[in-house]
């Protein structure tokens, strides 16, 4: 389980020149990374009599960032697994054309799955990119920046695993899985960028950062 791993042997792998784990799983990584950094700030903020108006919110969104990012570490795993699926494929016998057929019907398959992979990283992190704006406004000031850095990884994450489900849509037959799973992917990229743009014009007109 890559989730198990220490940090240094995580990074280790890698470097390797095994192709998993990679850019889906470091995706999946950055999200779980910036769902826990805006629990953190959460965290900072819930008990402090200077914050008790938001005492009852940043307990809940702490629980519900924790929540997600568990989620989000076990999708490090899983988009692995989605590559060594799409792999297994690709090494099906092919002598004959039932072979071939079964081998292109499970090439097809896997790689649907491999796209649908990084696109529920991507709708998970894009999910709590309000949480982020939210503890970054409302939660302790002192950690505004560590908010900011949250909201910079899950965009990194969105936009990463974006990356990967673009790269499997290329080759998929189903034209109306791919239109679909495109346009879904544009409308996250988009509005996740917009939504850290915002944020972190916040900070620099509020924090002067």
């Amino acid at each position: 389980m890559l989730a198990e791993l220490s940090l240094k042997t995580f990074i280790d792998k890698i470097i390797s020149n095994d192709p998993v784990p990679g850019g889906g799983s470091v995706s999946a990584l950055n999200g779980a990374m910036a769902a826990s950094l805006a629990a953190m700030v959460a965290n900072l903020t819930a008990g402090r009599k200077k914050y008790a108006e938001v005492d009852e919110l940043m307990r809940t969104l702490a629980t519900q960032l924790e929540n997600t990012a568990g989620k989000l570490l076990a999708d490090v795993d899983r988009d692995s697994d989605a590559y060594n699926r799409v792999f297994a494929a690709f090494k099906m016998p092919k002598e004959t054309d039932e072979e071939k057929a079964a081998r292109s019907e499970a090439i097809q398959r896997e790689t649907k799955y491999a796209a649908q992979v990084p696109m529920e990283v991507a709708r998970a992190v894009h999910g709590i990119l309000p949480q982020i704006a939210t503890v970054a406004q409302k939660g302790n000031s002192n950690a505004v920046t560590d908010a900011c850095v949250a909201m910079m990884c899950a965009r990194t994450a969105v936009l990463g695993a974006l990356l990967n489900v673009k790269i499997n849509l290329s080759s998929i037959k189903d034209g109306d899985f791919v239109k679909a799973m495109a346009e879904e992917a544009a409308r996250l990229e988009i509005d996740t960028i917009e939504q850290e743009k915002n944020l972190l014009l916040y900070a620099k007109e509020n924090h002067g950062l």
